[in-house]
């Protein structure tokens, strides 16, 4: 007979909810969560045809819808749907964000705080909701947000932008706090990738992180959905950590 006084595992999710996944990292998310036979509720401002086309392609077990991530009450109701149509979810997965292309005292007050709703408010908001529908059904669950080395290392030109992900680092560590192990709330910090998001960065500052990141070369989504499907599908303790994923360059 188990002892009541030791808290049992939390289960691996089922059904998870992926924010932004509609291309980049977060489709590489859901596809990979799918084909390890997971049901994933995605959603973004707009639904890509690559989104559509994995849709399509598990119709029984995705759930695709374009929302936006600021809009808490499209976020509610395309929340009810996937419950409705996939069943209770149990994961989260916080991607949806937005970049930043410039320094900070030429940034707009407007552009300071639609980094901040896009990037901080609504990922907060959206964990509030998943969690309080998983403990008034009496389930446990996995929160996975995806935050960025920029929350641990200075680069000009992103201050707003990683400051809403150093205040999703902090997050995770207090709400891993504050769920007791209920939840199990990590988060996954990759380096920079190649995308539209780093070129803020400019091809020289971006040839110097290369230089000095031993695997010689930018994060790519193949390294970084391992370890998210590891956080939401293994069995595991891990909770309140922040893991990098940035082939050593921030060491």
């Amino acid at each position: 007979m188990s002892d009541p006084t030791i808290p049992t595992p939390v289960p691996p999710s089922s059904v998870v909810l992926v924010s932004g996944g509609s291309r980049g990292l977060g489709l590489a998310i859901a596809t990979d969560l799918l084909d390890s036979g997971l049901k994933v509720a995605a959603f973004a401002r707009t639904v890509t045809p690559e989104l559509a086309k994995l849709a399509d392609a598990h119709p029984e077990r995705t759930h695709v819808g374009s929302v936006d991530v600021t809009d808490l009450a499209a976020a509610q109701a395309f929340v009810r749907s996937a419950e409705e149509r996939l069943g209770p979810i149990d994961g989260l997965v916080n991607n949806a964000a937005v970049g930043q292309d410039s320094l900070h005292v030429h940034t707009a007050t407007a552009d300071i705080g639609r980094i901040i709703e896009t990037n901080l408010t609504a990922p907060l908001q959206l964990t509030r909701l998943a969690v309080r529908r998983m403990l008034a059904q009496g389930r446990r669950g996995r929160i996975v947000n995806i935050t960025s080395i920029c929350a641990q290392r200075g680069f000009p030109g992103l201050v707003a932008y990683s400051a809403t992900k150093g205040g999703m680092d902090a997050a995770t560590r207090s709400l891993a706090r504050e769920l007791g192990g209920r939840v199990l709330v990590n988060a996954v910090a990759p380096g920079f990738f190649a995308s539209e998001m780093s070129a803020v960065l400019g091809q020289t500052q971006l040839d110097q992180i290369v230089r000095r990141t031993p695997t010689g070369q930018l994060t790519e989504p193949e390294e970084v959905v391992p370890v998210v499907r590891l956080l939401l599908r293994d069995q595991t303790t891990i909770n309140g950590q922040v893991i990098v994923v940035d082939g050593a360059a921030s060491i």
